[in-house]
């Protein structure tokens, strides 16, 4: 089922935060230098119905919060619910729907204040709806989002202490709760909800109108919005998987906002006064995975040495379209907590043939896995094969299926094209980077680091917390699987009439895709 307006295409926009079968997030984080994009500027005006094209999941879709896969799904959620934290431009939690946190001494209890807010039919939001949506998350019999996110919580533990005041008891001492409120897909949902395809009811900022799965949904302003109410009249989600089928509606007036163009477009569209290019900078992850436990990627001097072959720049100019900027080998570059300090790496290909030649590897030919499941890899892995070879090594670039490629990458092979949506950098480092992380693509399994993870999240003080995550990125940096070459833009196309749109705002991120806030003038 698709509309006849946009001819229906397969290529799905995922938004998935980890690895797996699933594909990978792509996301935004903010630069430049105005952070309202789209003309800012000037008074705020009510009403109106805006149309926004996003790239859809077909027949199957669903308005269930906790089923929300893809960017389609999120923003409709976001739209229609509220969690009780979300994440700000730099991935730290802020505060929605709960009011205010407070940890015990030993950090594994924690009390939490609701807002006063209403869900759409006017009943309050309460502790017991946020322990019945927390309690359904992680029922084990579902595959909902969050619920990896909310193992730390012992769901049968926690209890409401009042109308609008919940204590979570945690397995264990847990610094970066606030994290797990601001989980994807951790929305809030009246007690006993079960359908949500009919006449889902929310405490979000818009209510429901109408909804055809894999077409189109409509929403109208919720005037009672704890957080005030939208100045759009409507909002109309429309479902065009392909990017020309979004570009030419934007072109042709038939949506005011289409999401996830290509740089290609960007490029043509910019400063050309026809429609208004959001750049989110920063935005995902573009790394080669190395395997550290087994040849030839288990000698760190083989590491170190592939640190040192890549461009970086070069590798954002081709396989990105120049549309990105270098990364130093870290996750969460402009992030909370992220190792700002450490010199950027530069190519020094005399130095990287030193490192191999000690570790034994001088002819080293080496397999790198890569698939056209995400723009850019194919480009990627030709770039760097070229970049290996002057430095006597190499590479074959072996492409996989675009179905199974993340499965396959997860144990299979030695090096592969990897990227990642926004997370916290302790999310990416609990999911990726620990002995028993389900998602540990680089095989990077150290009880020492394990153990300082364990310290950081047992630690109260912000700045001793910064302090020991500090640590565990300088380890990385010099020996870590990640070779994190670069950060590419997420690229939204907007109508001159539209205002409003934050441009620092990761894709998953609370002001991203934040439709109560826009206006059309």
């Amino acid at each position: 089922m698709h509309d006849e307006r946009f001819p229906g295409l397969r290529r799905r926009g995922f938004l998935a935060a980890t690895t797996g079968a699933a594909a990978l997030a792509l996301v935004g984080c903010g630069g430049g230098t105005d952070d309202k994009a789209a003309g800012g500027s000037g008074t705020p005006k009510r009403g109106g119905r805006l149309r926004a094209a996003f790239a859809g999941g077909g027949a199957s879709e669903t308005l269930d919060p906790h089923l929300a896969n893809l960017f389609a799904d999120v923003a409709r959620a976001k739209a229609l619910f509220d969690k009780l934290a979300d994440y700000g431009a730099d991935l730290s939690a802020e505060p929605r729907l709960a009011e205010k946190w407070e940890a015990d001494k030993g950090l594994d209890r924690w009390q939490v204040t609701l807002r006063q807010a209403t869900f759409h039919d006017g009943k309050p939001v309460t502790a017991k709806d946020v322990l019945y949506s927390y309690r359904r998350i992680a029922d084990p019999k579902q595959a909902f989002r969050a619920k990896a996110s909310l193992e730390p919580i012992d769901l049968d533990a926690s209890r409401a202490t009042g109308e609008r005041s919940i204590e979570f008891v945690l397995k264990r001492p847990t610094a970066e709760f606030p994290n797990i409120l601001a989980a994807f897909g951790a929305y809030i949902v009246p007690e006993n909800a079960t359908e949500f395809d009919k006449k889902p009811i929310g405490s979000g900022p818009f209510r429901f109108v109408s909804f055809t799965p894999g077409r189109s949904a409509v929403f109208r302003r919720y005037d009672d919005h704890w957080d005030g109410a939208p100045l759009l009249d409507e909002i109309e989600f429309v479902v065009a998987n392909e990017e020309s089928a979004r570009v030419n509606a934007l072109l042709g007036g038939q949506v005011e906002y289409a999401h996830e163009l290509n740089p290609t477009t960007a490029r043509a569209h910019e400063g050309k006064g026809q429609i208004e290019i959001v750049r989110l900078r920063n935005s995902a992850m573009q790394a080669f995975c190395m395997k550290t436990d087994r040849a030839p990627f288990d000698d760190k001097r083989v590491r170190e040495a592939f640190f040192l072959i890549a461009d970086r720049q070069e590798l954002v100019d081709g396989a990105l379209s120049g549309a990105g900027e270098v990364g130093n080998d870290l996750f969460g570059k402009g992030y909370e907590y992220y190792a700002a300090d450490l010199p950027q790496r530069e190519q020094d290909l005399d130095r990287a043939r030193a490192l191999l030649k000690q570790a034994g590897a001088e002819k080293l030919k080496v397999t790198l896995d890569t698939s056209a499941v995400a723009a850019g890899f194919t480009e990627a892995a030709g770039i760097f094969r070229d970049q290996a070879a002057k430095a006597g090594v190499t590479i074959d670039v072996k492409m996989g299926s675009k179905d199974s490629y993340w499965s396959d990458i997860l144990d299979g092979g030695t090096l592969s094209c990897y990227r990642s949506g926004a997370m916290p950098i302790e999310a990416h480092i609990s999911q990726r980077l620990l002995t028993d992380s389900t998602t540990n693509a680089t095989k990077w399994q150290h009880k020492d680091f394990d153990a300082l993870y364990q310290q950081a999240q047992a630690t109260r003080d912000k700045t001793e917390r910064a302090a020991v995550y500090e640590r565990m990125q300088r380890r990385l940096y010099s020996e870590g699987g990640f070779l994190i070459w670069g950060f590419a833009d997420w690229i939204i196309g907007t109508a001159k009439t539209v205002k409003g749109v934050e441009t620092k705002a990761p894709a998953n991120t609370l002001d991203w895709a934040r439709f109560d806030k826009v206006w059309l003038a």
